[in-house]
């Protein structure tokens, strides 16, 4: 009897600490009317959380709730009816005085009549345990205006005790949390678990993504089982992960008290829920309480060809460098992306061959099923006369942000197809292997497209025949870096060949070192140790470096360093340079290297006092707590003093997450003959060859070729014009992140972030038998244009906030040796250029009607050039330094 007393008592004070009264769910009293005041305003502004920096609005009115029916068998079974009352849309931020949008004008003027009847016709809520059964309105209403009388009914729904469950409302399947206290209610939903149907995509590299961050707060205040006070609060916060200035912030606020009771209604008796609904009015329909999508009308806006023929003039070769084309780009993107295959069709069967390239990378940029097909049925790929059209959508393919199964199908058709260039042959496999990988890293891998793609590109490294088709196999598989890849890059790194034994180990160094097994590490020995067969110096130098960087062991370091002094004279430098840079820039392998350094046999004068004029050095170009940029720079020449390879690296660093921003290599071989000298050992019978490959953006581009051959060089260097030959050239859409949000108050919100450029990347190798000098230059020239646009819209008022982030950036790397003598004289410099840098800022809110206002800002500021450090004899970093120029502000009504 003792024992249940206790029990008894725990009971009691367990119910007691939820919520006194009712249990489960709101519980309305029998024929009351509840009168209540209803708000829920909007603001956007860049997360500073300043009221008179930001633009939104306020829509509120009263609001009477009635309890219409009850279940005879169970008090939780409730129908009430919602009914909206003396509507009006505000300002949220009072000080706009005169410039108020909303000022003079009537409800129905701003919304709309019609609108405005909808949103005051009653709605019902059937009610089970507080959650929500049914929700029933009226057919052929605006979907917008059903959405903020959901927002309010969705309100209605929660449950008076502690707990955690899953529930349906306007913003979908959530989970939510309850946490009850004395006449309390808070209820927490998690939003990033809240399953609903809506648009969107994102960059999938966490460096050029989005972070976003959404919360959701609900508390009620209990008297008597009902509300007397609920107050919601949702913020939805994002940012550039690696660029922290460029953010937004979303706050929507829903703010409903109880004012009085009075005599409402009689309670309607019945059994079932349905009947009643019928006999209040035949005319109800149950719909979805889950928000659903609508489309405001673009009032006056151009058409794709109108908007085409207004930017064309910005996308002119001449124009590329300036950041109005990258804009202008990016803004024709978006309106693609709602165009037909015809409309598209009709511009690039009009536009003239100089501004085609431009038009070809927007399209192709859209990635949007019309797009692809236009683009597709335009370009002819069995004929080579538009070799730059095709090779601009290929590259643009290889870019996508977020590439489908769709464009992966379109180019393995075309790869089984007639191609009529052996150039574009190569390069759409060399894309199909790009598509892969990002297929496979949004869990795409098992796509019937993917395993094909996977089989093409395997097979037919497998079965090359010609030292052109396993390049071309082998630079896919550089892209798409299958792990199952790894067997054959390992077979050809041994025993295949110079040119592809390196460009074999350089797709191996492009994995990631859980791939990097003891298995490949004691191929790469064998290979750098020349246990089997002699090789290039190239190949063996990218041998060591993979091993070092990727975890090596400690006899694995001490032999490597042993080496040195047994080497080519410049390799033995290069390689000294390579442990040299570890140290001083504390790569992970610094530690075990310093470990191996502390005996004499490894670390002595004469291992490390090796004379020459190859170098490798990394540094950094900015570096901030969250983020950072290094370069890196490493030189191999040739014993008679001509450069054999050249290397240059640009990554960009969020956390531990990494991406290859650019890449850009020059090599040349076999030139000897040319100044009467010996070739270095393993290289005696090279021809004579120069080229430049790339990556750019974690992208390995099609390498392009400067000579091939004695005849081909001897007719470039009498013909030469020290023009440089482009690598890649073009409009890159880089940042694509597309978000829409169902707002719990009803009303929707999309936040657009895009980032684009306009790159030219280009190269040249200059050399001169009179005065026994070479030259190579590679110049990157660089617009980058970042823009955000947030908006919030509820059909008939829009708020909106835009901003625009550009600058326009040079790097030039150049290299200059004279070899009339040794040891020969080497010049190398690293320049960035001056680059302005600019912000603008545009909010705005606008009735459907057309009357808006419109606040905008613009800030400048000049990075001032400098020169990087290439060597570990000046290893000071390259500054950016700010010269901020005045600002501007306008504000006023359009």
């Amino acid at each position: 009897m003792i024992l249940l007393a206790v029990l008894f008592l725990c009971f009691i004070s367990s119910y007691s600490a939820s919520v006194k009264g009712h249990t489960t769910g709101l519980s309305l009293n029998n024929d009351r009317l509840y009168k209540l005041m209803y708000s829920t305003e909007v603001l956007l502004d860049r997360g500073k959380g300043k009221l008179q920096d930001s633009v939104g609005y306020r829509i509120s009115s009263n609001v009477d709730v009635a309890l219409l029916w009850r279940n005879p068998d169970g008090d939780d079974d409730q129908l009430i009816q919602i009914t909206m009352k003396d509507v009006n849309v505000e300002n949220v931020n009072q000080q706009r005085g005169e410039k108020s949008i909303f000022k003079g004008k009537s409800p129905p003027k701003i919304m709309g009549k019609e609108n405005l009847e909808a949103l005051q016709r009653p709605m019902l809520l059937h009610l089970i345990h507080g959650k929500v059964k049914e929700f029933y309105s009226y057919q052929n209403e605006p979907v917008a205006i059903e959405n903020i009388k959901r927002g309010l009914a969705s309100l209605f729904q929660t449950q008076l005790s502690s707990g955690t469950t899953n529930e349906v409302d306007i913003s979908g399947n959530c989970k939510v949390t309850y946490q009850a206290h004395q006449g309390k209610v808070i209820k927490i939903k998690a939003l990033d678990s809240c399953k609903i149907a809506r648009s969107g995509f994102t960059t999938p590299n966490q460096v050029l993504g989005v972070s976003s961050k959404a919360t959701s707060v609900t508390t009620y205040k209990i008297e008597d089982s009902f509300v007397i006070a609920v107050l919601a609060e949702e913020t939805h916060a994002f940012g550039l992960n690696f660029l922290q200035t460029i953010t937004g912030k979303i706050v929507s606020k829903q703010k409903l008290e109880l004012k009085t009771t009075e005599a409402g209604p009689r309670l309607m008796s019945g059994k079932q829920a349905a009947t009643i609904i019928k006999a209040v009015d035949s005319k109800y329909t149950a719909i979805p309480i889950v928000g659903q999508v609508f489309q405001s009308q673009c009032k006056g806006c151009p058409s794709i060809l109108e908007h085409w023929q207004s930017i064309r003039k910005y996308l002119q070769p001449d124009s590329l460098s300036k950041a109005e084309a990258v804009r202008n780009f990016l803004a024709f993107v978006q309106h693609l992306r709602n165009a037909k295959k015809e409309e598209i069709l009709q511009i690039l069967k009009m536009e003239s061959k100089e501004v085609l390239p431009q038009l070809v990378d927007a399209v192709t940029s859209a990635q949007t099923s019309d797009s692809l097909e236009a683009i597709l049925d335009f370009l002819d790929f069995k004929s080579d006369s538009s070799i730059i059209l095709q090779e601009r959508f290929l590259y643009a393919c290889g870019f996508a942000s977020h590439p489908d199964e769709e464009l992966l199908r379109a180019l393995i058709s075309k790869f089984k197809g007639s191609i009529g260039s052996s150039d574009i042959r190569e390069t759409v496999m060399i894309i199909i292997g790009t598509l892969v990988r990002k297929l496979c890293q949004n869990e795409g891998c098992k796509l019937k497209a993917v395993v094909e793609a996977k089989k093409l590109i395997l097979g037919g490294l497998e079965k090359a025949e010609k030292k052109e088709d396993t390049r071309m196999y082998l630079l896919a598989l550089k892209n798409a870096l299958l792990p199952e890849g790894i067997p054959s890059l390992l077979k050809y790194a041994e025993a295949g060949e110079g040119p592809i034994s390196h460009l074999a180990t350089t797709t191996l160094q492009r994995y990631d070192l859980p791939f990097i097994t003891d298995e490949v590490k004691k191929t790469l020995n064998r290979i750098y140790h020349q246990n089997r067969k002699v090789h290039e110096k190239t190949v063996r130098t990218t041998a060591a470096a993979i091993i070092l960087n990727n975890n090596p062991s400690y006899m694995e370091v001490k032999n490597i360093l042993l080496s040195i002094g047994e080497l080519p004279q410049e390799m033995n430098k290069y390689m000294l340079a390579i442990v040299q840079d570890i140290l001083h820039f504390e790569m992970p392998a610094s530690k075990i290297v310093r470990r191996v350094l502390k005996e004499m046999v490894a670390h002595n004068y004469d291992r490390f006092s090796r004379s020459g004029s190859s170098s490798a050095y990394t540094g950094y170009i900015e570096r901030i707590p969250h983020s950072a940029s290094t370069y890196s720079l490493d030189i191999l020449y040739s014993g008679s003093g001509i450069l054999r390879r050249s290397n240059l690296n640009v990554f960009q660093y969020i956390g531990k997450a990494g991406l290859h921003g650019s890449q850009v290599v020059i090599e040349a071989q076999g030139l000897e003959a040319l100044i009467a000298a010996t070739p270095d050992e393993g290289e005696e019978n090279l021809d004579s060859y120069a080229g430049m490959s790339a990556i750019l953006f974690d992208v390995q581009l099609r390498p392009v070729t400067f000579f091939n051959g004695y005849s081909d060089l001897m007719s470039k260097m009498l013909s030469a014009s020290g023009d440089p030959i482009s690598v890649v050239k073009g409009l890159i859409l880089l940042i694509d992140h597309s978000q829409e949000l169902q707002l719990q108050s009803g009303l929707k919100a999309n936040i657009e972030v895009q980032g684009g450029l306009a790159i030219d990347i280009s190269g040249a190798m200059e050399f001169s038998l009179w005065y026994r000098e070479s030259k190579t230059r590679v110049k990157n020239r660089v617009t980058v244009v970042i823009t955000t646009d947030i908006t919030v819209d509820s059909s008939f008022v829009k708020a909106g906030l835009e901003t625009s982030t550009e600058t326009e950036a040079g790097l030039e790397f150049i290299s200059t040796v004279q070899f009339s003598q040794y040891p020969f004289l080497v010049c190398m410099q690293m320049d960035k250029d001056e680059a302005p840098f600019r912000q603008f800022e545009k909010k705005y809110e606008r009735l459907s009607t057309g009357r808006g206002y419109v606040s905008q800002k613009r800030k400048e500021s000049v990075l001032a050039g400098c020169e990087f450090p290439l060597h570990q004899e000046n290893s000071e970093m390259c500054k950016v330094v700010f010269a901020p120029q005045p600002d501007s502000t306008s504000s006023g009504w359009f």
